[in-house]
């Protein structure tokens, strides 16, 4: 169990996680399909009938995990490292290590996974074509035909963090040529899809009008639900840029703090969490005497149950020194960003001349964005 889910497995070495809210998901997907299959007045008995809505649940997802690794495979073709495939409520996202360098590159990454959903949409179709008089087989797939149909087209809504979110900002970043502004007119797009969805979420719920086929209050609450997530997306992804512009330039000794907080190797694990209380801090870089060893967060503690801290050091679940990720003081900034992503890291130590001479965390950088966010509303006045 990982901040990114549940790890189920792996695809060309890209792991698949579930994220929580999947499991809601899933079940209702299930409930739909078997109460379809019922509806065929087959006399299905009812194990029988939630195996069915089972399976083709079970297809539905395993159509969204191809979906997100034909996003994967052409991001690595491009020497993009992908940190993982996540399935949850709203289908998959895939994360990858650091933004496309080209427009062509986010175009073709972007464009992979619609075009997959309709692939497997045109895959069941033909299916359900040649099912004949099998009624079961030709209710499976011809719903899915029609769902992974409504993904890709679902996905073209150009706004982030949608398939045509990245399609539309692929085709303005090459207009244009300007990764930052491409992306603020996407955002700002979004905004107002988001917006929308709002005003058509709220209409379809007070004149009980079916929009998207359940029905008046639940396709208005489903439409506001899902203008929210579009709008948060757009917010965030606007925001990214922002901090991105305030830190180009900069180097890694630049939004470093030189403050060191550590701990020695040998404290327990019931120790090291009154500590983290102290500090504030969520790292702490672990010392063997005077001499580092390695690094241990606050994350670390979720693998060890509750009662056994007294008893667990803080040696057996911190991060080797041999192991640990580490940056150079003249490193560019936004490429230390990048790496930390990638890695999954959220704090990492600076080291030159073989000596930690401070390190980068969440609160570092925010004070420098705030500072120079301030600066620049100060000179803009």
């Amino acid at each position: 169990m990982r901040r990114d889910g549940i790890q189920i497995g792996r695809i060309y070495g890209i792991p698949i996680f579930l994220h929580t809210s999947w499991f809601l998901v899933f079940g209702f997907i299930a409930l739909w399909f078997g109460s379809g299959f019922d509806a065929l007045h087959l006399d299905i008995p009812t194990p029988r009938l939630w195996g069915l809505g089972l399976m083709a649940s079970a297809l539905f997802f395993a159509s969204l995990v191809f979906h997100e690794v034909a996003h994967s495979l052409v991001a690595k073709y491009y020497k993009i490292p992908v940190v993982a495939i996540t399935l949850f409520v709203f289908g998959g996202v895939s994360r990858i290590g650091r933004e496309p360098e080209r427009a062509i590159e986010e175009f073709n990454i972007a464009i992979a996974g619609p075009l997959s959903s309709l692939l497997i949409a045109a895959g069941f179709w033909l299916v359900y074509r040649q099912a004949g008089a099998n009624p079961i087989l030709s209710r499976l797939t011809g719903s899915l035909a029609g769902i992974n149909f409504m993904l890709a087209v679902f996905n073209l809504i150009p706004g982030f963090p949608l398939d045509g979110g990245h399609i539309l900002r692929g085709i303005v970043w090459g207009w244009n040529k300007n990764f930052a502004r491409s992306t603020r007119i996407v955002a700002r797009t979004g905004q107002v899809i988001a917006y929308g969805m709002f005003a058509l979420g709220a209409a379809a719920a007070v004149t009980n009008r079916t929009v998207l086929g359940v029905g008046g209050l639940v396709d208005g609450v489903w439409l506001a639900f899902i203008g929210w997530f579009i709008l948060s997306a757009a917010r965030q992804t606007e925001a990214q840029v922002a901090a991105r512009g305030s830190l180009e330039g900069l180097r890694v000794a630049d939004i470093m703090t030189p403050e060191l907080y550590t701990v020695g190797r040998e404290i327990s694990l019931e120790d090291y969490a009154r500590e983290l209380v102290r500090s504030g801090r969520r790292a702490h870089l672990v010392l063997a005497g005077q001499e580092l060893v390695g690094m241990v967060t606050a994350e670390a503690l979720h693998s060890v149950p509750q009662q056994e801290w007294d008893v667990t050091s803080v040696q057996a679940v911190m991060q080797p020194k041999t192991r640990l990720h580490w940056a150079a003081p003249e490193e560019p900034a936004l490429s230390l960003l990048d790496r930390m992503r990638t890695v999954g890291m959220q704090q990492m130590p600076v080291i030159a001349a073989g000596n930690v001479v401070g390190v980068v965390t969440r609160d570092s950088i925010l004070r420098v964005l705030q500072s120079r966010q301030a600066a620049a509303g100060v000179a803009g006045r």
